[in-house]
């Protein structure tokens, strides 16, 4: 049986309803591949608002309070606890029945590591729904306001019509200098930091 039917089956859709529904944009790999049943549940559900504020609040709670951050992390803890555990959180905050049995799921599969990642992907696919893109800059230091301006104008030139940048800009002093830009689907690495590691793996091929 595959991923998404037995994410279908856990999200207790009736078999009428076991066919997918389409995402606004395709997203890979494992996280990919539950945040898209994730999606598909709550769309036949009509409950994709909720779904998507319940993911949030939980991200920002595992960001807080590091006891849980480090109890969804363990993999030495039973993943029957785990499940335990996160159904009694879920009853107390009041998620929905989707998101719910989301996180039962991955505590079921082991999967709890893959939380952020999924959730992030999640919201590029409810982003995506809106006609936004969403946009990541990584710099070794902040960007000023004239230099984000400058940087949301090239970027426009990546979308069609009817869509507008949602950017988020972090910085990592590890990459040097340069920039790391990721707009959607696409990826561009401009570090100081990989062009460095480039040109040593040249000078040792060489020596």
């Amino acid at each position: 049986m595959s991923l998404n039917k037995i994410i279908a089956r856990s999200f207790s859709i009736s078999s009428a309803a076991q066919q997918m529904v389409k995402p606004p944009v395709q997203v890979f790999g494992l996280e990919g591949r539950y945040a898209t049943a994730l999606y598909s549940a709550a769309s036949k559900q009509k409950t994709l608002n909720n779904v998507e504020k319940d993911l949030l609040k939980f991200q920002g709670i595992i960001k807080q309070d590091q006891k849980l951050s480090e109890f969804v992390k363990n993999p030495s803890i039973k993943r029957k606890e785990k499940v335990e555990a996160l159904k009694a959180i879920s009853s107390k905050m009041s998620l929905s029945k989707e998101t719910a049995n989301m996180l039962s799921l991955l505590a079921e599969n082991g999967r709890l590591a893959k939380l952020n990642t999924i959730i992030n992907t999640f919201k590029i696919l409810m982003a995506a729904g809106r006609g936004e893109v969403v946009c990541e800059v990584v710099t070794a230091k902040p960007l000023d306001a004239d230099m984000r301006s400058k940087l949301e104008a090239a970027l426009k030139g990546f979308l069609t019509k009817g869509q507008t940048i949602l950017l988020t800009a972090k910085v990592d002093p590890a990459i040097l200098g340069g920039m790391i830009v990721s707009v959607g689907d696409k990826y561009v690495d401009m570090s100081v930091a990989s062009k460095i590691k480039r040109y040593s793996e040249v000078i040792s091929s060489a020596a």
